[in-house]
């Protein structure tokens, strides 16, 4: 290697206009990162309302040939709380009252963890002729892996085959022997504490032509008979079957 070779190179490593640039950029990105954090606690505080409302004025959605009437402060987007036809709607209540956002009940609706104190609703069309309940023997048994399994409050827990692409999902299952059978989709958590406000589901046919799907914790299995009575007698009150 020739002695030019081993000079060491003498040229800056950045030159006067590049670092002000720099210097300029990272003055611009705090400044960004202070207008974030202002940003993020300002609509932190508006997401805890999700757009509510404590107005209780009743609001008729039509969805297919059904219409519901239902209370504004249920509503969970503002964007549908408006009367006429919509593809679906998504509410919000509370458990056990079945009641919507007031002030009384802002807390409920804005913890963080969830320990079974609100039910998420959703109404759109019917685009299979089953619902879940109907499902269970031609589609859900066919699936089962491995011996039930005792759940809470006497429902009967079925492991799903790992090649079917339901994930970590079981099925429990109640009243097998009825007409409708109890069917909800779960992914159990480890514990107690892990529970979501949509822990499971399940999906119901209501009115003329519409699917209920209704999410709930994992902590209201134990209660699941007066769950399904209650989100039956709930839809039953609010659809419009007048001709």
């Amino acid at each position: 290697m020739s002695d030019d070779d081993s000079e060491p190179d003498e040229a800056p490593l950045l030159s006067t206009s590049l670092l002000w640039k720099i210097v300029a950029g990272l003055a611009a990105l705090s400044v960004a990162s202070l207008l974030l954090s202002y940003g993020a606690t300002r609509y932190g505080a508006w997401l805890a309302q999700d757009g509510r409302t404590e107005s209780e004025e009743p609001v008729a959605v039509t969805i297919g040939q059904d219409t519901l009437v239902l209370p504004a402060n249920m509503f969970r987007f503002a964007e549908q709380r408006k009367t006429g036809g919509a593809d679906q709607v998504d509410i919000v209540v509370t458990w056990p009252e079945m009641k919507g956002y007031s002030a009384a009940t802002a807390a409920r609706f804005n913890k963080a963890a969830d320990d079974g104190n609100l039910l998420f609703l959703q109404y759109s069309q019917s685009v299979m002729s089953r619902d879940m309940s109907g499902r269970l023997e031609p589609i859900y048994r066919r699936l089962f892996s491995g011996e039930p399994q005792s759940g809470p409050g006497g429902l009967v827990l079925h492991r799903l085959d790992p090649k079917a692409g339901y994930g970590e999902e079981v099925i429990l299952t109640g009243d097998e022997s009825g007409e409708t059978p109890f069917v909800a989709r779960c992914i159990l958590p480890k514990t107690a504490r892990d529970a979501t406000s949509s822990d499971c589901q399940r999906d119901i046919h209501v009115g003329r032509d519409l699917t209920l799907l209704y999410r709930f914790s994992s902590a209201l299995l134990p209660q699941w008979r007066e769950l399904e009575r209650s989100v039956r007698r709930f839809s039953d009150q609010r659809l419009n079957l007048s001709p």
